[in-house]
């Protein structure tokens, strides 16, 4: 992915150079800088389809991390067992997870990215070619896939923190924050590009990817950051921010492209995805036709008869099994991405309105929430499986069972099943499959801060910069 981008910044500091009066005077053509991209138009197209390409390449490792942890799906390669046993079994006796394992996620991709963002921002800022309202969308663009990538980061580490600021020096390191203060800089964030994106005019600097047809004007593009926002603010909800989280949940909802009346699988499909292609030197996905990508066995089983989300798998006629006993037979093949070219959602109106349905019964509209639920129960699940079990006179937790029935269901391998049980306080609700012996298996609560992360930090000389964890 990166390499994409960096030879087509490379590309654009030899245009720069061969405009230059002093032919002596050569950029090195393998070190493209901010500066010389910022002195070229081209540079900017690169730059932010190279973004798009680099948050692709993590959000396929995003989903099927969170799915071992959530027990949606498992990848059980046969002759590689760290794919199951550093997810379920971590450091075998300690219930941890390894922090030089295979379970530390994208972290170093997530800040790859959120460096890359920091340098489009300066360029955008710099590029004296660009209109008033230009930059601005330009900017707006940035802040959203800023606060996007964050919240990744926060979704996987939650209790840790995260590093937020992004230094203009690499090798200065920032300091940890807490998840308060990570939550609250996302949404900021968020705010800061809606209100660049509203000022952007007709158009952005640059073209995006077909999987944000719909959503490629400043205009149109901000329904998606206020999407984006909804998602936020509902998990900082759960996660301390309580009723004015909501309440800054039901605001941004309400700006996004929500539609609660959606009459067929087509309405619930309108959203922003990463497309995938077989074009040469394109990517493909990665989880389309991967015959190791499974499902838990417990989808069968607790799915309502007659719920049309069944599709969603296909039983196979021999059971898989873990390598080397580290996991439990399935009979449960992954069929979300049905082809190694199908897209990937990055939000779309189905989640929407089950992030409506919670954001209602939490604000005072619970007969709203009701309705938002069994619209997608009734369309996506069919109308077979008859209404949710949950009333607006139900107790909130009964609510919330009803809402997770839903969200597993519709969203599976969308990258929220343990995100959810976390933030209710349900991870004890997660099924633990091996549950004595040597490869016992345990329930994450948050990912690890990479070793590497923190050995970087362990030399430095400022005590405050060591890592939560480290």
């Amino acid at each position: 992915m990166k390499k994409g981008l960096f030879l087509g910044l490379a590309g654009a500091t030899l245009f720069v150079a061969a405009c230059s009066a002093d032919p002596l005077s050569v950029p090195n053509p393998n070190s493209p800088t901010v500066a010389g991209a910022s002195a070229d138009a081209a540079a900017l197209q690169l730059q932010a389809t190279g973004l798009l390409r680099q948050q692709r390449g993590g959000l396929t490792g995003y989903i099927t991390t969170v799915a071992r942890f959530g027990r949606e799906g498992y990848i059980y390669t046969p002759n590689e067992g760290r794919n199951t046993s550093h997810y379920l079994i971590g450091l075998a006796g300690f219930n941890k997870l390894d922090p030089s394992g295979f379970a530390t996620g994208t972290w170093g991709g997530n800040y790859g990215n959120l460096r890359d963002i920091f340098n489009l921002k300066n360029v955008i800022s710099g590029q004296a070619s660009l209109s008033a309202a230009q930059k601005s969308a330009g900017l707006g663009f940035a802040r959203t896939l800023e606060a996007l990538e964050l919240l990744y980061v926060i979704s996987t580490r939650d209790s840790l923190g995260a590093v937020v600021q992004i230094n203009q020096n690499a090798t200065d390191l920032a300091p940890f924050v807490s998840r308060d203060s990570v939550y609250k800089y996302i949404l900021g964030t968020l705010n800061a590009g809606d209100a660049e994106l509203a000022a952007g005019g007709a158009a952005f600097p640059f073209v995006l990817h077909s999987g944000f047809a719909g959503f490629n004007t400043p205009t149109t593009f901000r329904q998606f950051n206020r999407a984006i926002a909804a998602r936020a603010a509902v998990y900082y909800a759960t996660r301390g921010g309580g009723a004015p989280a909501y309440a800054q949940a039901q605001t941004a909802i309400a700006a996004s492209f929500l539609n609660r009346t959606p009459t067929n699988a087509a309405g619930m499909n309108v959203g922003v995805y990463q497309v995938f292609s077989t074009a040469t030197g394109d990517a493909q996905n990665g989880v389309g036709q991967n015959a190791d990508y499974l499902v838990h066995p417990s989808y069968a089983t607790d799915v309502a008869a007659g719920d049309l989300r069944a599709s969603k798998w296909t039983v196979l006629g021999v059971p898989r099994n873990a390598p080397q006993g580290l996991g439990i037979s399935t009979t449960l093949s992954m069929n979300v991405f049905a082809t190694n070219t199908s897209t990937v959602s990055i939000i779309r109106n189905e989640e929407l309105l089950l992030l409506s349905a919670e954001i209602r019964w939490n604000t005072g509209d619970k007969a709203g929430a009701i309705t938002d639920l069994n619209r997608v129960r009734s369309i996506s699940g069919g109308a077979g499986i008859g209404v949710s079990a949950a009333t607006a006179a139900s107790t909130d937790a009964a609510f919330i069972q009803a809402l997770l029935y839903e969200r597993r269901f519709s969203l599976l391998s969308e990258g929220h099943r343990w995100v959810d049980h976390r933030r209710f306080g349900l991870l004890s609700a997660l099924p633990r499959d091996l549950t004595t012996g040597v490869n016992a298996h345990f329930v994450a609560i948050v990912m690890p801060v990479p070793q590497a992360e923190c050995l970087v930090r362990a030399r430095s000389t400022d005590p405050t910069l060591a890592g939560p964890g480290c």
